[in-house]
């Protein structure tokens, strides 16, 4: 009867696995099937992206590619995205990771005032923003300049989140020698500190790239000038400027999977420092 018993409840424990895989297999699909319709549709001519434009392509051609990068500005754009990226990248990673510390780590007055400030920047959607945004970088003159495009998106507050927690997740003695060797807070910060939170610092950095490879609204108010359109913002235009009311997908495709592929390699090739972030803290 035990045997029985057994017997039914591992092929029910087999069956329920079976039902998981076959569902998150599904949600799989039905997740990169655009991006792979994105992909065949660049590959096609006009007319065949028109007449067929879910199936394979029925000649496949570059010239979207062609055009894109021979008679557009996408090169600008993609020079600009790749400046401002990471100019934000670093700036994020290394301010976000200071300020992270201060508040895990000092006592100072106001410190728990600071934090319930972060916290409600937090819950402000960014779209409230946007016309105090414009106004601050036009007062301070750097509307229409990288300054205006990279300056307001040095530090989040997401990333000070992220970085006050894991620093506090390390123990507090391995500071301690340290400090009795003379050294001040920002060196126990830099040398001692810092090199533990190795797995947040790839969590801030991979958020941080993709966050402002793929920012559109910021870009809107902090510059008009086409000579400093970034990615998203060029490739919006190619949709609603005089392009958005022609059938050329297979150009419009194209830009949007050249755009997608930096954030992808990034994301596959650190996805389980990602994973790991909290292992990473209970080790250090």
């Amino acid at each position: 009867m035990a045997a029985t018993t057994t017997h039914r409840a591992g092929q029910g424990s087999r069956l329920g696995t079976a039902v998981t895989m076959a569902v998150l297999v599904l949600l799989a699909v039905v997740y990169i099937y655009p991006f792979v319709v994105q992909v065949l549709t660049s590959f096609k001519g006009n007319a065949d992206a028109v007449a067929n434009p879910l199936g394979m392509p029925l000649v496949w051609t570059v010239d979207a590619y062609q055009r894109l990068f021979g008679s557009s500005d996408y090169p600008l754009w993609f020079r600009n995205s790749v400046v401002v990226t990471l100019a934000v990248t670093a700036g994020r990673v290394f301010f976000n990771s200071l300020a992270g510390y201060a508040l895990a780590r000092l006592r100072f007055p106001g410190r728990g005032l600071v934090f319930s400030c972060l916290v409600a920047v937090m819950a402000v959607p960014g779209v409230v923003l946007l016309i105090p945004k414009f106004l601050v970088i036009n007062t301070l003159g750097i509307y229409n300049t990288f300054a205006g495009l990279i300056l307001p998106l040095l530090v989040d507050a997401a990333g000070v989140f992220i970085m006050k927690n894991y620093f506090e997740s390390i123990p507090a003695s391995v500071e301690e020698a340290a400090r009795i060797d003379g050294a001040g807070p920002f060196r126990v910060f830099w040398s001692v500190v810092l090199p533990m939170a190795r797995p947040a610092l790839i969590t801030i950095t991979i958020l941080s790239f993709q966050g402002s490879w793929n920012e559109l609204s910021h870009f809107i108010v902090a510059a008009s000038d086409r000579d400093l359109f970034n990615l998203t913002r060029g490739v919006a235009s190619l949709t609603s400027g005089a392009l958005g009311s022609s059938a050329d997908y297979p150009l419009k495709m194209g830009a949007a999977a050249l755009m997608t592929i930096p954030v992808a390699i990034l994301f596959f090739v650190f996805q389980k420092r990602i994973m790991g972030t909290s292992d990473g803290a209970v080790k250090g």
